[in-house]
């Protein structure tokens, strides 16, 4: 349903509600549903013209019929039982490929295809025979394992450390991801360097950190990334992912909520039993009465809301490249199909070696040399995202990520340090290619290349991210500490919660933060 169904500029129906809910992002929208549904009386206000936040689905190129998820764009952490007792009529598909990662061996152009048929014989081609492929299994055995026990407890309350460490119950497993730096589990299980950075790349999205990271802020990442749906597989939504949030505003309004698009929450000052929320509108500035507040926006922003002092803002690491191209470049290696290689997630500058050697150059301040990067065509899987007319002509989208990729680099000039960036990393993309990807690249209805590129400025003024970092702060273990809280939304406010992915458990497209607030509205 499109967002302008499900919203609307004018003004509250209302002056007093059970709940009003600052910020129309999915997480947002999940707990106005899970409130409405319960009977409350709910308020959305969304300062944008539309609902779904960083979850969301546009045609960023003029004239051109192509729906791209523009900022997050794949599902993993996304709870099914979210999805059926939501009713959301939304699915994902899988991909058929989970990652290709082109390499030089030997001077001959190669690389490792992992998923579907051939896993086995690329891991022993790569690597002379089967020991890194039965690691792998071994190692992926394991978190899977852990994933089927930790996953169920992110919509439940938080459980005590110990408690969760005996969900787990495997001793070597909570070592190697919740003690000790991924680094060392990735380097007493692989040999192989490739390998090595493609285990280590989940540990480093939108994370600033080494494999070696005493802060253990690596491990927090590379949970999250395995543990989706108990089986860590990271899926692609259909329609795009504004299909999510669209799906989300209808279920929410469908349940009797109200949401107001253009509508800014200034302040909000609470006694702990009540709260009246200041709202900037088309109409003007008024207050709105509400029992409880969730905010589905940042800590900072919730600091700035209540008048109290904001912690420092994390530091985003990412640049996200949204393409579209006419077909999808040649490869150097042809043992594969280039609809097989970009079917899942294609590996650039990726290895071990090359993720340290990046991340050092960017901690000292610099560009890293051979920007690392991972590059997925969601229209592989999901076609529907193209119009009728481009699908015929073999149009495909790429998103590009690239890692190790901070703020910091970006302060003095971010314009030409974000183009400088993404010449270097499209080169480094090339070197595995037949031919420029520039050279597949649509043009838009005023002939320009069809390519963005934002880097971790850019979201913190488009999406008020602060310091641009995708989950609003550092992400957290999945268990509870003195400060949490009994869901970790809590705030040092009775009546008023944090919904958004600086929550516990907050961080991804999840819907989590929002099931957690609701529940916690609810007394549950």
């Amino acid at each position: 349903m499109p967002a302008d169904e499900t919203s609307s500029p004018g003004t509250p129906a209302h002056s007093a509600y059970d709940a009003v809910i600052v910020g129309g992002g999915h997480n947002g929208l999940v707990a106005a549903a899970y409130l409405a549904r319960a009977g409350q009386s709910v308020l959305v206000l969304e300062r944008l013209g539309s609902t779904g936040g960083a979850a969301v689905s546009t045609r960023p190129f003029e004239g051109i019929d192509a729906r791209l998820s523009r900022y997050s764009y794949l599902v993993s952490l996304l709870p099914q039982k979210i999805v059926r007792e939501l009713g959301l009529d939304f699915a994902v598909r899988k991909r058929t490929v989970s990652s290709y990662t082109p390499t030089v061996r030997g001077g001959r152009p190669t690389g490792l295809l992992v998923g579907g048929d051939g896993t086995r014989e690329s891991f022993a081609a790569l690597t002379g025979d089967d020991r890194e492929y039965e690691a792998w299994q071994r190692f992926y055995g394991m978190t899977g394992r852990v994933a089927e026990r930790v996953f169920p407890t992110l919509t439940e309350p938080l459980p005590a450390r110990e408690d969760l460490r005996a969900r787990v119950d495997d001793a070597d497993a909570w070592r190697m991801l919740f003690e000790e730096p991924i680094g060392v589990a990735v380097e007493e299980n692989f040999a192989d360097d490739l390998v090595r950075g493609v285990v280590l790349t989940d540990a480093l999205i939108g994370t600033f950190a080494g494999a070696h990271d005493p802060s253990l802020l690596q491990n927090r990442c590379f949970l999250y990334h395995v543990i989706g749906n108990s089986t860590g597989d990271w899926d692609v939504p259909v329609g795009g992912m504004g299909a999510l949030t669209d799906a989300l505003a209808g279920a929410a309004r469908a349940a009797g909520a109200e949401i107001r698009v253009l509508h800014e929450a200034t302040r909000i000052e609470t006694d702990g039993t009540r709260a009246e929320v200041t709202v900037r509108s088309p109409a003007g500035e008024h207050v709105v009465d509400a029992r409880r507040v969730l905010v589905n926006a940042s800590p900072q922003a919730l600091a700035e809301l209540l008048g109290e002092q904001p912690p420092a803002p994390a530091e985003g690491a990412q640049l996200k490249v949204n393409m579209l191209l006419t077909r999808l470049p040649r490869l150097r290696d042809h043992s594969v199909d280039p609809h097989r290689a970009f079917a899942g997630t294609f590996h650039i500058a990726e290895g071990y070696e090359q993720l340290a050697t990046a991340h050092r150059e960017a901690a000292a301040g610099r560009p890293p040399g051979a920007p690392p990067s991972e590059i997925y065509c969601h229209s592989l899987t999901d076609p529907s995202i193209l119009g009728p007319g481009l699908a015929a002509r073999g149009y495909q989208t790429l998103t590009l990520f690239g890692l190790h990729t901070p703020a910091r680099l970006f302060a003095a000039n971010n314009r030409a340090t974000r183009e400088a960036l993404l010449g270097a990393t499209l080169a480094e993309l090339d070197a595995h290619l037949e031919e420029p990807v520039t050279e597949c690249l649509a043009l838009d209805a005023e002939g320009r290349p069809c390519i963005e590129a934002k880097t971790p400025l850019d979201l913190e003024r488009d999406l008020r991210l602060p310091g641009g970092h995708i989950f609003h702060r550092d992400l957290s273990f999945p268990y509870a500490t003195g400060e949490t809280g009994r869901w970790g939304v809590e705030t040092a406010h009775p009546n008023v919660l944090l919904c958004g992915a600086g929550a516990v458990r907050g961080g991804g497209v999840s819907g989590v933060p929002g099931h957690n607030a609701a529940m916690a509205a609810l007394g549950r």
